[in-house]
Formats: C-alpha cells, sequence, structure tokens
C-alpha cells in the first residue's frame, strides 16, 4: 500500500509520538495484508504505544496474524483485538515486553484465546487452577506448551498491571508447584512398578519454597522417601531416585519446545556428592550432627510441594525445631557475614556493577538480611518465621526488630528490584540478573515499568538509588550490635538486650560494634590522665570518625597512636589544648590507608596536626626542604645514613601534604572544605614535586661526598621529566627524570662517565633501600634510545643526538624538562639547548602533527588496562588527563615560540596561557581545566584510600566511598560521583576531539 507523501509523513510522525524507534518498519508492518483494514484505527496505535516496545509488539502481532490457520482465523483474533480492550492491553503487552512468549504464540497462535475472557477466580489463580491447566499434559513437550500457556496469562496480568510484583512472583512459584507435580505423575506413569516400591516426598527450596520465584530459575528442591508398608528401605530408595531423577530430568531437558527449568537438587545434605534422596531419618541425623550454618538457613524457604504429602509434612515437622537452634550455634553471626562475602567475591569484576541479585545494594542483600534477623529472633518469635521475603519484612517490623521506616524503605527498594528482575528475565525466558548494557533493551526495561520520560536515564537512577538505600540499610541491620548479643543468649533468653554502646556505634555506621567496643574499653578505662582525656575526646571522636567512608579504621587508627605516644606528655596536651588537632587527626586516621600508613611508622608527626611550632599542616618551601635534608647528610657519617635521614624527611613531608589535603578536603567545622579544587590540586602536585626535588638533591650529595669527597670528577645534573617537571606529582608517581653530566676540566671523558654512571647507580639503589620510609623509585626511560640508551650522556652526547636523530615524540617530551637538582649551571645550559627543539621557530609541521595523533591514538588503543571502563579510566581515558595534556602540549609545540606564555612545564599554566592568547575560548579552556583538575583529584583520592597508585574508581563499594568523600560527595552518592565525572570527562572529549583531532 503505497501512501500519499504528506499522509506517510503524518504516519511517520505518529509512529514516532507513540513511541516507535523504527517508524519506517512500523509503517511496512502496519501495510502488511494482515492488518492493512485496522492500520488508521487509533485504538491499536494508543495500545501499541502503551507497551514496554511498541516496534516488537507490533512485530510479534503481525507474525501471530500471519501463524493463524486462515482467514476466519486473522479475522478473529483482529475483531476481538480492535473490540475488546482487556484482551488488546493483555496480548500486546505480553508480545511489547517478551520475545519469547511472542514465539511461543507464533507457534501455537490459538494460545492467544487463553486471555480472551477472565472469570474471577482466574484473576488470582493458585496451584489447582495450574493443575487444571496442566492436566492434558501427556509428555514433557505437551508439559512444555501447556506451561507456556500458563506463564501466559501471569505475564500478561503482570505486565498489565492487574497484579504486582509480590503477587507474579506467588503465582510463578504456584505454577513451579503444579509442573512439579505433573512432571513427578508422568515419571510415575511410566515407572508404576517405582512409584509402588515407594513414598517420595519433593520439598521445594530457595525462592520457590519461599512462594517468590522469579520468571526463570533453578527450582532447588530435597527429596525425602520411605519404603512403602515396611517394605525393603534400600529398594525404595533406588525407586524412588530413579523417580526423582526422571522427573528433573523432565523439567530440564531440551526438546523441540525448549525446557521448563533447570531444577537443582544441591541444596540436599552433602551437595552434589551426596544421595540424591534419603530417608527422613538420615535427613535429621545429617543436619543434627554436619550441617553448617547456611544449610539452616536454606531450610527457612522448605515447603512441601509434590509427591506424599504427609511424608513431606513430616521432613518439615522434623526439621524445623533445628532451624531456630541455629542461632545458639558458635560464630553464628559470623558465618552467615562470611557467606554473604564470599558471594560478593564470586561475582566477576566485569559484572559487579550491573548485578541485581548479588551486587552490593542487590537482592540477596535484603534477602540475608532478613534471614538473619529472622534466624536469630525467630525462635521465640513465631511470627517470623515466613519464608517469603517481604512477609518476613513486616513481620519483623511489627515485631520492632526493624525500624518501620527502614523496613518500608527496604520493601519499596526489593520491590522495584523484582520487578526489575522479572522484566529483564520475561524478555527472552533466560535466566539472568544482569542489568542489560544495551540503549534498546534498557528503553524497553525502563517503559515496562512505566517510567516513560526519558525511560533510561530514569531506570539508572531509579535503580542506583534503590540499590544506594539497600546497601546502606542493609549493612545498618547486617551488623547491627544487638545481633552477637542476641545470638550468645541461652535458649529461651530472647528479649533482646538495649545495650547503648553497641546501638550508639550502629548508628554512627560501625561495621565491627564489637571490636569498636574493645578499643573503646581499652582507650577509655582506668583512672589515669590519659583515659580521663580520652573519655572527654572520645564522644567527639566517634562523630568525626563516623562522618567517614570507614569508621572503624578511624578508630582502629587511633588506639595504635594512643598506644605508641600515650604516655608523652605533649601528645595528651596536643589533643586537649589545640582544637584542630584532635579533629584534623580524626580526619586524617579515617580517610583511607596512605596518611595513617606515613604516620604509624613514625607516629611524633601527629604533632604536625596541631598549630604549634611544627609549622601545622603548611607545606614547606623547596629551599627551606633542601636545606633541611643537605643539613642532616652533612651530619650523617656515611651515604646510608645521609639518604636515610632525606628520606625520614620526605616520609614526614607526604604526611603533612597528604594530611593538609584531606582536611582541606573534607573541611572542618570550624574551616569548610576547600572550594577550590584546583587549589588542592596545585598544593599537592607542587609540595610533592619540590619534596621530591629536594630528597634527589640530598641523596647526590650523599653519594658524590662518599665517593670523591666535596668535588664530583664531573659537573652532574638532573632533569626532572614528566609529571616530575610539570610540578604535578602525585602521591603514588615515580621519579621521571634524565642524568645529564659535563667532565671537568682536565678530566678524562671515560672517567667522567665512570663516575657519572655510578653516581646514578647508587642514587638508585639508596633510594629503594627497604626501610619504614616509602621508596622513591627513578625511572629514567624518557631517555634518548628509552632504556636501550645509556642512563648518563655528556650535554654534547644529548645535543648531538637531538641534533640529528630526536624523533617527534621526544621533542613531545622534552616540554616537561626542567633542572631539579646538581649543578644549575649545566640545567640551565641543557634547558636552553632544547628550547629550539621543544618550541620550533617554524612551529610544527603538518607531518609531526599526524605522528602526534598517530602515537596519541595509538597509546589509547595500546595501553589501556585490560578489562578497565575507559570512561572511567582518569589518565587514557576519554577526557582525562592523556586528552587534555597532549592537547595542551600541541598548542606549544606549535605556537611557543612565539606566545612566552606558552613557555612552561605546568598543565594548568600553559592552558591559561592558550586561553590569553586567543588560542582556545574561554569555555573550552574551562573545561579541560575542569576534567584535569578532576582527574587529577581522582588519582590522589585512590593513591591516599588505597595506599596504592590507580587510574580508575575502585571496584570495593567502601574504598569508592572514601573516594566520593574526598571528593565531596556524601554516603550513597558514589553513583552521582561517577555520573560527574562521566559528564565532565565527555565534555573535555568534545573539546580534545575539536583542539587535537581537528583544527588549532
Amino acid at each position: 500500500m503505497t501512501s500519499a507523501p504528506g499522509r506517510r509523513s503524518s504516519i511517520f510522525t505518529r509512529l514516532l509520538r507513540h513511541g516507535f524507534t523504527d517508524p519506517s518498519a512500523a509503517e511496512r508492518l502496519l501495510d502488511s495484508t494482515g492488518l492493512a483494514a485496522v492500520r488508521d484505527d487509533p485504538v491499536l496505535l494508543d495500545a501499541l504505544g502503551a507497551t514496554a516496545d511498541p516496534d516488537l509488539a507490533l512485530f510479534g502481532l503481525v507474525r501471530l496474524l500471519e501463524a493463524q490457520s486462515g482467514a476466519t482465523a486473522r479475522q478473529e483474533l483482529l475483531d476481538t483485538l480492535i473490540a475488546a480492550k482487556p484482551l488488546r492491553d493483555r496480548l500486546l503487552g505480553v508480545l511489547g515486553a517478551s520475545a519469547a512468549l511472542a514465539e511461543h504464540l507464533a507457534r501455537h497462535p490459538s494460545d492467544w484465546q487463553a486471555l480472551v475472557t477472565y472469570e474471577p477466580r482466574d484473576l488470582h489463580p493458585g496451584i489447582e487452577e495450574f493443575e487444571r491447566g496442566l492436566a492434558d499434559a501427556t509428555d514433557p513437550v505437551s508439559l512444555r506448551v501447556a506451561y507456556r500457556r500458563c506463564l501466559l496469562s501471569i505475564a500478561a496480568r503482570d505486565v498489565g498491571g492487574t497484579i504486582e510484583v509480590a503477587q507474579t512472583a506467588a503465582e510463578l512459584a504456584d505454577l513451579a508447584t503444579a509442573t512439579l507435580r505433573a512432571a513427578l505423575k508422568l515419571a510415575g506413569a511410566a515407572a508404576p512398578e517405582d512409584a509402588a516400591l515407594c513414598r517420595l516426598a519433593v520439598i521445594a527450596m530457595g525462592k520457590c519454597g519461599g512462594h517468590e520465584l522469579n520468571y526463570v530459575s533453578d527450582v532447588d528442591v530435597i527429596f525425602v522417601g520411605e519404603a512403602v508398608d515396611g517394605g525393603d528401605e534400600g529398594k525404595a530408595l533406588r525407586a524412588a531416585t530413579r523417580l526423582a531423577s526422571h522427573m528433573m530430568r523432565i523439567c530440564s531437558e531440551t526438546t523441540v519446545e525448549g525446557s521448563i527449568w533447570p531444577v537443582d537438587a544441591n541444596l540436599r545434605p552433602e551437595g552434589r556428592n551426596g544421595p540424591l534422596v534419603r530417608t527422613l531419618a538420615s535427613h535429621l541425623a545429617y543436619y543434627q550432627r554436619w550441617a553448617k550454618t547456611w544449610e539452616f538457613q536454606a531450610l527457612l524457604k522448605a515447603r512441601p510441594v509434590a509427591g506424599d504429602p504427609a511424608l513431606g509434612e513430616e521432613y518439615i515437622a522434623a526439621l524445623q525445631p533445628l532451624v531456630w537452634q541455629a542461632a545458639e550455634r558458635e560464630n553464628f553471626v559470623a558465618d552467615v557475614q562470611k557467606m554473604r562475602r564470599r558471594v560478593v567475591e564470586t561475582i566477576p569484576a566485569a559484572e559487579i556493577d550491573r548485578q541485581l541479585k548479588l551486587g552490593p545494594g542487590g537482592l540477596r542483600d535484603v534477602e540475608f538480611a532478613v534471614q538473619l534477623l529472622q534466624l536469630v529472633h525467630g525462635r521465640a518469635d513465631a511470627s517470623l518465621r515466613s519464608g517469603t521475603t517481604l512477609d518476613a519484612l513486616k513481620a519483623l517490623a511489627a515485631g520492632g526488630y526493624v525500624g518501620r521506616a527502614d523496613a518500608a524503605q527496604l520493601d519499596d527498594a526489593y520491590r522495584f528490584l523484582r520487578s526489575m528482575e522479572h522484566r529483564i528475565q520475561l524478555y527472552r525466558l533466560r535466566r539472568t540478573h544482569l542489568v542489560p548494557e544495551d540503549e534498546a533493551d534498557l528503553r524497553r526495561l525502563g517503559r515496562s515499568l512505566d517510567l516513560r520520560t526519558d525511560p533510561v536515564a530514569t531506570l539508572n537512577r531509579e535503580w542506583r538509588r534503590h540499590a544506594s538505600v539497600v546497601r546502606r540499610l542493609h549493612e545498618k541491620l547486617f551488623y547491627r550490635p544487638l545481633l552477637d548479643a542476641v545470638a550468645a543468649l541461652a535458649p529461651g533468653e530472647a528479649r533482646l538486650s538495649a545495650e547503648a554502646a553497641r546501638e550508639r556505634l550502629v548508628a554512627l555506621g560501625y561495621a565491627d560494634p564489637a571490636a569498636a567496643l574493645r578499643h573503646l574499653e581499652a582507650l577509655a578505662s582506668g583512672v589515669t590522665r590519659k583515659a580521663a582525656i580520652q573519655r572527654t575526646l572520645l564522644p567527639v571522636l566517634l562523630g568525626w570518625f563516623a562522618d567517614s567512608a570507614d569508621p572503624d579504621a578511624g578508630l582502629l587508627n587511633f588506639r595504635k597512636v594512643s598506644d605508641a605516644l600515650g604516655k608523652t606528655p605533649w601528645y595528651l596536651r596536643l589533643l586537649r589544648d589545640e582544637g584542630a588537632a584532635a579533629e584534623n587527626l580524626a580526619r586524617v586516621l579515617s580517610a583511607g590507608r596512605l596518611a595513617p600508613d606515613l604516620l604509624m611508622r613514625a607516629p611524633e608527626a601527629v604533632a604536625l596536626l596541631g598549630d604549634g611550632d611544627g609549622g601545622g599542616l603548611t607545606v614547606r618551601s623547596r629551599a627551606h626542604l633542601e636545606q633541611e635534608i643537605l643539613a642532616g647528610v652533612g651530619r650523617a657519617d656515611n651515604a646510608v645514613q645521609g639518604v636515610t635521614a632525606a628520606r625520614g624527611v620526605r616520609r614526614r613531608e607526604l604526611f603533612r601534604t597528604s594530611a593538609a589535603d584531606i582536611v582541606g578536603s573534607y573541611g572542618t567545622e570550624s574551616q569548610p572544605a576547600e572550594a577550590d579544587q584546583g587549589a588542592l590540586v596545585d598544593l599537592v602536585g607542587g609540595a610533592v614535586s619540590d619534596l621530591t626535588a629536594a630528597t634527589l638533591a640530598g641523596t647526590l650529595r650523599a653519594v658524590v661526598r662518599q665517593g670523591w669527597g666535596d668535588t664530583l670528577p664531573t659537573r652532574f645534573a638532573v632533569i626532572g621529566m614528566g609529571r616530575f617537571g610539570g610540578h604535578e606529582l602525585g602521591y603514588g608517581s615515580d621519579a621521571d627524570v634524565l642524568f645529564v653530566h659535563e667532565p671537568r676540566d682536565g678530566v678524562d671523558e671515560r672517567e667522567a662517565s665512570e663516575a657519572a654512571n655510578k653516581v646514578v647507580s647508587e642514587m638508585r639503589r639508596l633510594l629503594q633501600i627497604p626501610s619504614a620510609d616509602p621508596p622513591l623509585l627513578i625511572d629514567a626511560d624518557l631517555r634518548p634510545e628509552g632504556k636501550s640508551g645509556p642512563l648518563v650522556r655528556t650535554l654534547k652526547s644529548y645535543e648531538a643526538y637531538y641534533r640529528r636523530w630526536s624523533l617527534v615524540w621526544e621533542r613531545h617530551a622534552l616540554l616537561r624538562a626542567e633542572p631539579v637538582a646538581g649543578d644549575e649551571d649545566l640545567g640551565r645550559r641543557f634547558i636552553e639547548m632544547i628550547d629550539p627543539l621543544r618550541y620550533p621557530a617554524a612551529g610544527l609541521g603538518d607531518e609531526a602533527v599526524r605522528e602526534i595523533r598517530r602515537l596519541k591514538a595509538r597509546m589509547e588503543s595500546e595501553r589501556m588496562p585490560r578489562g578497565a571502563d575507559p570512561k572511567l579510566h582518569a589518565k587514557l581515558g576519554p577526557g582525562g588527563l592523556s586528552d587534555v595534556e597532549w592537547t595542551v602540549q600541541l598548542l606549544q609545540l606549535r605556537h611557543g615560540a612565539r606566545e612566552p606564555g606558552l613557555r612552561t612545564t605546568r598543565t594548568r599554566q600553559a592552558l591559561a596561557a592558550a586561553r590569553a592568547a586567543g588560542l582556545l575560548s574561554e569555555e573550552d579552556a574551562g573545561i579541560l581545566d575542569e576534567a584535569w583538575v578532576l582527574a587529577t583529584r581522582v588519582r590522589n583520592a585512590v593513591m591516599l584510600v588505597r595506599g596504592r597508585a590507580g587510574d580508575t574508581f575502585p571496584s570495593v563499594p567502601r574504598e569508592l566511598g572514601a573516594v566520593g568523600r574526598y571528593l565531596g560527595y556524601g554516603p550513597g552518592h558514589a553513583g552521582d560521583m561517577l555520573d560527574a565525572y562521566r559528564r565532565t570527562a565527555r565534555r573535555a572529549r568534545g573539546v580534545v576531539e575539536e583542539l587535537f583531532y581537528g583544527g588549532l
């Protein structure tokens, strides 16, 4: 059917308005023979537009029409579809949400009639109704067809909003129960002699047992068997095992109609290694003697569903008392917590952020927390003994075991996450708990949850919000201090203890309240002056610790410092009399690993946190540092002692810098956090670079003094490169350098070269000797010829090499060259020699520009770590440090000769100079500067938090939270931090694409 251009445009626009993503394909489908007569009916378009995926729904409808047996059947479907709104909504809703059920309808085109009418009893079918729906199945294939037909009715009411998520899960469990019964009946019919020999009961476990099944899930079961009327037990168990195995195959095996779902019996005693079927006495003996804590936790959901009902009830009656005694087991709470951690640890790193079920803030967090509380308190309160998570949560709230507000938030989050899980699985009827990454899948998922305005963004926001709530409340419930106390009570004493200290610690966010109490007792007990002062300080310190991502570490570190310094009078005075010192100490001790590690190596550095003679947290100048280090070297008896003194100063000043950075980032009660993030970046970069230069100067002096006295046979200079030369070193950066020397008058060049090489070798060795002080790694790989070239060259050798052989990347690298230690005149002449190379008078030729772009592109593709998310890689990712720096450096290479302001080794200064020279707009310069500062802050944060360098955000939630806190994000807002980083980097990448890869 051909439409006039105007009409086609009108239909095209209507299809877009109704949510079609491929209007052209939709228009062709509407023109098909089956739908031609109703293609302009607004009722049809409105109904399609209301589905999760209008394109999918329309395609499924066309297939269903084409599959009808003839014109009469097609017309009947069309007439009913247009005339009956309930059918229209149900059928199209399913077709728009589930490609798998659309496929079923195409194979069984008459099954749509199961959705036409509903009696009142059909609105909420139970096991009996589903058993009737499966009654005609005579083999595994027909059972699958009947199962899908029943599933179709559940999905229709779920997608249409007739039932909510908990009812959907309950109906899926009821359908599973009916299916297990039908499968067992088929197995019995195939082996009547086996059925006659035994009594067999099927006990549902997991989500099926808890009446909260997914669309596609393993159905967990346990089998119990007995002989009939005193028959031979061995024969009876063998017969029961054959029946059970056949029943499992009927449900699990793939046929022309696919499979139903796997039946999993691995929760049985001894797991896969144990017999498939046991007698009740054997089950009881195992649980009384051998079962682990998690096995009793699993029994919370045990429910007889098929086979011999009396035997099933006997099993429950025998095992349930053992379940409610599990909390009396030694290390019960620790065992449950360990099991949860083990589950998280098994998640592949690439999946953890998309895991709805097992990941942090996922469904399992709610389920584990609820089950733990049930096991602890359910032994005395029978109202808590539900196998259904939401019912148990409601009962916990009603009994006062969980705050009502917390329970309401958890209920809301759990329902949302389960709804997401249902709709994800419904699409293909595949077992998955991963949130999809494809935009179209996310759009369908969002629309299926009635998120119609910007469904992808809204879905991600709501998902992260609910997951954040779950994570926060899960930890609050899971580590509730009263759990251990109640679990340790004698049988019969089920009253909760209201121990105020433990409740306070949990409210403050302490993950290990028992350990925290031990620390508090050690710090505050006794009648000493130290204990009295600490008793006064601790209430305030605890609040400051709680304002961090790791209050437990803060309290533990405080105890360590106190144990080391508690007997020194100045330490107690510092905490008592200098208001800033105690708060600064609390911030530093709970912000991550680096600063506390530096402090523990020499606890007396805590004095820097006050306002006294130690200079406080004001970083020292390079001249001041060099003076102190050189004086220490001068007092030393040998080079080792001299470098040890230099490294000691470096360790102390690294602590001072990191502490100043942390306090500036967190803020204090009297001083808000530093608003200028760039100022904090400059503070750290300048301080660490100056400290590194002073350390190298002291090490050079120590080595020369021991080997040659006052004068080395050759003039020697250290040239800083990379971030070192740019005054932009981070806490974990190596020192990139070049070594240059020049023989003194009358000294043989070979002798001079040997002396220079020996100096370099000895400097590197001494700076890496294992000690309490962190090593300083020297990296000379940017030298001519790279790792293949000599470590040290004469000035003439450098000049000859650069004049004849230098490559574009080497001139590029020289943009950051700056003398940092050694002979000042030699360093100055080295810079004079390289200036024409890095700031060429004629600028940079087109071929050189292309070469730099090629190098950048190759670096992006080759150096990105495998498995890393490029969008969150602060160094090499789009909009990261490399993008900004290469863009700025290309401007320097091209325009540095005529723009003096560009002749700087510092990225932010060069960027400001480029803006002042009109080489880029103020807006673009601001975008690049913001991105560079943020990426640098991220790298500094990772080092502060983890104690080791990294270019990506941590995957451990607590570490990620600590990075967020450093960057100004409160608890539960790590997702906002990542989103903000992506936005900032994306804007910067846009500028880089234009300036670096485009014009200039």
